[in-house]
């Protein structure tokens, strides 16, 4: 029996095809295809050992070892994996990491069991190649950057347009010092493979946030970010207390939020406390001995107002960050690019900027 394959396309990611990773889990943890789950051939350990004996003794020894390995009752629990999954997804589609031997495998003992089901041609190399190239396309659509001071909302604005691109969703991550999450951040290629799959069916203009070149664990491809440093933009322009409102609820309360679901009330508090406490820390040699013991003193207090219920306590410290840090950062930025400083389109508050990037995009 033949058996099949469908081609490497992005159709599979537009669609939400589902897929069966059977990569081993040290793989998928490194990079997945959007909407994968990984139920592996082989676990990590049996990989390896299979590798020695490829590169020791050939194919042919690697294959046996293989059936060695994964056979009898863990054989049955793989099949079984594989099977309940296609119950529940019977348009599922299988890939390793080239559409060779693993995906041939998993096809044939899913035949074996009565189930056909295709493999990706290529496998998970070919859609990654697919999912860059998306990328690189995309760097040349025109492109509106939204700028401005910390705190002024940028990603809420992009995430009110249809061809809003946030960026820091995909690394989970806000960008800053303070911009951790209480989740793993994302991989480079699972950073690059959400960004692909929010590029497809956006054909016309886009729209995306003034970032850094590395948002966390990652790094904007090259391309697209030679692309957005060219951008025509729009810079939001607001006052101290509307943007200390936006930092503790995104900073703060939403921080607490995520926290608590994951660890629970008190854990999550301790948690969170440490992360800004050590967020600051991580500043030290920018701001100066005597800012930093200050600042941690205000953010101390301010913890513990919190902790009675007086969350807007935080502005005592974040005022003063944003004041002597990080207005004055972001103004010697804009003067340094004074004479090479890309097009300012618009300059206005929150709602007239977001008028003007839908006006753009029109």
């Amino acid at each position: 029996m033949t058996l099949a394959t469908v081609p490497a396309s992005l159709n599979l990611i537009a669609q939400t095809t589902p897929l069966i990773d059977v990569r081993a889990p040290v793989e998928f943890v490194q990079g997945s295809l959007p909407g994968a789950v990984n139920l592996p051939l082989m676990v990590d350990d049996e990989r390896h050992q299979v590798g020695i004996a490829y590169k020791q003794h050939g194919q042919q020894a690697a294959i046996g070892l293989g059936e060695r390995l994964v056979s009898g009752d863990t054989k049955r629990a793989r099949v079984d994996a594989w099977l309940g999954y296609v119950a529940r997804q019977p348009d599922a589609i299988i890939y390793c990491f080239r559409g060779g031997l693993r995906s041939q495998i998993a096809q044939q003992w899913l035949a074996d069991a009565g189930i056909n089901r295709p493999r990706i041609d290529g496998g998970w190399k070919a859609m990654r190649q697919r999912l860059c190239q998306r990328i690189d396309e995309a760097a040349s659509q025109p492109m509106l950057v939204v700028a401005g001071l910390t705190g002024c909302a940028k990603t809420t604005l992009i995430n009110q347009l249809s061809n809003g691109i946030d960026l820091e969703a995909f690394a989970n991550h806000k960008g800053s010092a303070f911009g951790r999450q209480p989740e793993e951040p994302t991989t480079q290629i699972d950073f690059e493979h959400a960004l692909a799959k929010r590029l497809i069916g956006l054909t016309g203009s886009l729209v995306v946030e003034d970032e850094s070149r590395q948002i966390g664990n990652a790094n904007i491809p090259l391309t697209f970010w030679h692309a957005l440093q060219r951008a025509p933009r729009i810079r939001i322009e607001m006052p101290l207390d509307w943007r200390l409102e936006q930092l503790r609820r995104d900073y703060i309360e939403a921080l607490e939020q995520r926290y608590t679901v994951r660890y629970g009330p008190q854990e999550g508090w301790q948690r969170m406390r440490l992360q800004l406490a050590n967020a600051l820390e991580r500043l030290a040699k920018r701001l100066g001995n005597a800012r930093l013991q200050r600042l941690q003193r205000l953010q101390g207090m301010a913890f513990d107002a919190h902790a009675l219920g007086n969350i807007q306590a935080h502005e005592a410290w974040l005022a003063p960050l944003l004041t002597e840090y990080y207005d004055p950062l972001y103004r010697y930025h804009l003067e340094k690019q004074r004479d090479n400083r890309p097009v300012e389109l618009h300059v206005g508050d929150w709602e007239s900027c977001l008028e003007a990037a839908r006006q753009w995009s029109a």
